[in-house]
This record gives structure tokens, C-alpha cells and sequence, in this order.
């Protein structure tokens, strides 16, 4: 092979060489290409994810405002019902006291 046709022979190689390179290059950008309404889309769902966290925060936050409120009723309830109870406690002694103090006034 003489020279000339080993530097045709190499220009062709080199040349079909970077055709089938640009075509790979065309072909896996043709299929990995983003419309724009995926675009569109997914800023959409990035909007409503980040309305869902926003409602799930507040949704959190109330409800621990609420357990806040319920916990301080039930304490305020719990030492109600201790003074109730002490207080019939009293009454019920009371009421001893009363009975066996009559008790002992009839048979004198």
C-alpha cells in the first residue's frame, strides 16, 4: 500500500469514525432530551409538594398546639378532681363526726 492511499484510507476511517461518534452524540441527546411540558410538569409537582410540606407543618404545628391545650386541661381537671375529692373526704368525716356526736347526745 503506498502512501497516498494509507492516507485515504486513514482520512476515510478517521471521517466515518467521527460520523458514527456525532450520530451516537445525536442519537442519546435525541432520547434523553426534556420537553417542556415534562418541565412544566415537574415544576407543577415540585409547587405541590411544596404546598403538602406547607400543610403538613401547619397541620403538625396545631396539633401539637392541641395536645399543648389538652394536656394543660387534663392537669387543671386531675387537680380539680383531687380537691373534690379531698373535700368529700372532709365531708364524709364531717358527717362522722356529726352522726356520732348525735349519737352520743340521744343515748345521754
Amino acid at each position: 500500500m503506498e502512501r497516498t492511499q494509507f492516507i485515504l484510507a486513514t482520512a476515510i476511517i478517521l471521517f466515518v469514525a467521527f460520523c458514527m461518534g456525532w450520530f451516537a452524540y445525536w442519537l442519546i441527546h435525541r432520547f434523553t432530551q426534556i420537553s417542556k411540558s415534562d418541565i412544566g410538569e415537574l415544576d407543577r409537582m415540585a409547587q405541590e409538594l411544596h404546598e403538602a410540606e406547607e400543610t403538613r407543618d401547619q397541620a403538625i404545628t396545631y396539633l401539637q398546639q392541641r395536645e399543648a391545650e389538652l394536656t394543660t386541661q387534663l392537669s387543671q381537671t386531675e387537680a380539680e378532681l383531687a380537691a373534690t375529692m379531698e373535700g368529700l373526704r372532709e365531708a364524709r368525716h364531717e358527717a362522722e363526726e356529726l352522726r356520732s356526736y348525735l349519737e352520743r347526745g340521744s343515748q345521754g
